[in-house]
């Protein structure tokens, strides 16, 4: 009796074990978060690392930023002007362009590309600390290593975040004023006439808000793998730092996308 038992009930205990698994993962993300965010304002203030994580974060990614935007850019004026030409619609291209990207691409594929280029290197730096103890160390020199480590890479990021959108917003519709004017032939007044008359500014503070939003998520994910490599059960050292790294990029990219789609529907 015991083993038919036992055999209808594991399904049922793995999704309990799992469940605990994920609202502790989530609590303790959750304080990790609140944590590194309080020691932002904490005194002194930390501006010289949160300048220097500015310049990692934010300026090393203007070349991607602007790279991808502007093929985004493109490719959006050339597929709205194929679509919109079946509608005589054509003078709709720049606000479409500027629309798509200014509440949608522009803050999600900025985040993306910032998490590949910069979250994935900061997983990797604080995992590698942790593992050789340089964490450790901190604690025991009575130094708190979220304060020191953590929170000033949270408040490059969203210091870094809303500009990097911005920038890839203007660069997007440039591209798209490439392939709409100037390859296929839509007057340039009409393009940017559209664009001034279709954004209101609700649509940009929803892009701006949706940057601050995917900064805390990119920069909490990212800093919280790194910081609880030791924790992982897949391997220790050198093995759970690139488990580590992959987790935070994977993770980092699911969470953007699910809290997209909440804060659209909120927002909207």
């Amino acid at each position: 009796m015991t083993e038919p038992f036992a055999v209808v009930t594991a399904p049922i205990s793995a999704l309990g074990r799992l469940t605990l698994f994920l609202i502790l993962e989530m609590g303790r993300t959750a304080i990790f978060f609140f944590r590194s965010f309080v020691h932002i304002f904490s005194l002194p203030l930390q501006i010289s690392k949160i300048v220097n994580q500015v310049y990692f974060i934010g300026m090393k990614s203007v070349f991607v930023i602007c790279l991808t935007g502007g093929f985004t850019g493109m490719v959006l004026g050339l597929q709205g002007y194929y679509t919109l030409v079946k509608f005589g619609s054509t003078g709709f291209l720049g606000g479409a362009v500027a629309l798509t990207l200014i509440r949608e691409l522009g803050p999600v594929l900025t985040a993306i590309m910032v998490t590949g280029r910069a979250g994935s290197a900061i997983a990797a730096e604080i995992g590698i600390m942790r593992i050789s103890e340089q964490i450790d160390a901190l604690d025991t020199m009575d130094i708190n290593p979220v304060r020191f480590l953590v929170s000033p890479k949270m408040a490059s990021a969203f210091i870094s975040f809303p500009l990097l959108t911005a920038l890839f917003d203007v660069v997007g519709i440039i591209g798209g004023y490439l392939t709409g004017c100037v390859m296929l032939g839509i007057s340039s007044g009409v393009y940017f006439a559209r664009i001034e008359s279709t954004v209101i500014m609700d649509d940009i503070t929803e892009g701006f808000i949706k940057s601050l939003v995917f900064a805390a998520v990119v920069a909490t994910i990212c800093c919280y793998q790194g910081y609880y490599t030791h924790l992982r059960a897949e391997g220790f050292g050198a093995k759970g730092v690139s488990f580590s790294t992959t987790s935070a990029v994977v993770q980092s990219c699911v969470l953007i996308f699910v809290t997209d789609y909440v804060l659209t529907s909120i927002l909207l």
